[in-house]
């Protein structure tokens, strides 16, 4: 079995669990586990919230180091299992590599959720949250229209790769935009709850639950570095809906 092709399909094992939500701790032990399955004697791995660096000491002596840039996250569960799955199956089958590399390329084709259930979604949780922390009808259904603008929003900034940051930024804005115009206009609303119902779409929650999985786990960079960005993520949302509330 070509030893480098080997190393190449781990790193991309590592690579779809990453990027598709999985914690730092499973990676690691997951290539770690793998890679001795297929006989090396050696598996160093260091995940990072930008990279995956992997070392693993050949039975042929090569000591073979490859590294993996993460430039995307997409969070999807699925995969996440199918991946899970795949590592099960190779620790105790030992498989070819062409047929990880089909399982692999199967397991990257797997679809999100279609935009029309992920529309439904966000005005779901936009309008149930509203309602929730206090508001009415009419309310809810406000905040399901700018639970759309939100996410249409969002799609626009991934297509156009925006900063994540500045993406919450803009999202956030938006949403207030609509609840000042329409406090302006004259409608009876409950600005709060309103807001509360569209913060809830934005709130890097995943992110900050991973960040403390991995500080308690012992991988102190990863877990610092994913609780800074969701921190950031966090103030730019308020930086959002302050300015454009106090504007108003």
């Amino acid at each position: 079995m070509n030893e480098s092709k080997l190393v190449d399909s781990m790193l991309d094992l590592g690579e779809i669990l990453f990027t598709s939500g999985a914690e730092v701790n499973r990676i690691e032990d997951t290539l770690m586990r793998v890679g001795e399955a297929y006989g090396f004697l050696r598996v160093d791995v260091l995940t990072i919230t930008a990279s995956i660096l992997l070392t693993v000491h050949a039975p042929s002596g090569a000591i073979i180091t490859q590294t993996r840039r993460i430039r995307k996250m997409e969070i999807n569960m699925e995969k996440v299992s199918q991946a899970n799955a795949l590592s099960r199956y190779i620790c105790t089958h030992k498989p070819e590599l062409e047929y990880v590399q089909q399982q692999l390329q199967q397991i990257r084709e797997i679809s999100h959720y279609s935009e029309t259930v992920m529309l439904l979604a966000y005005i779901c949780v936009a309008a149930s949250f509203t309602v929730f922390f206090g508001g009415g009808i009419l309310d809810a259904f406000i905040s399901g229209c700018s639970a759309v603008i939100v996410r249409i929003l969002i799609r626009i900034g991934n297509r156009i790769k925006m900063n994540p940051i500045f993406q919450n930024m803009m999202c956030s804005a938006a949403a207030g935009l609509i609840v000042v115009a329409l406090h302006k206009i004259g409608f009876s609303i409950d600005a709060d709850s309103i807001v509360i119902g569209n913060v809830m779409l934005l709130i890097p929650g995943l992110a900050l639950t991973s960040s403390l999985r991995d500080i308690i786990g012992g991988d102190m960079i990863t877990g610092l570095l994913v609780m800074t960005e969701a921190i950031l993520k966090a103030v730019a949302i308020a930086i959002g809906f302050t300015v454009l509330l106090i504007g108003g």
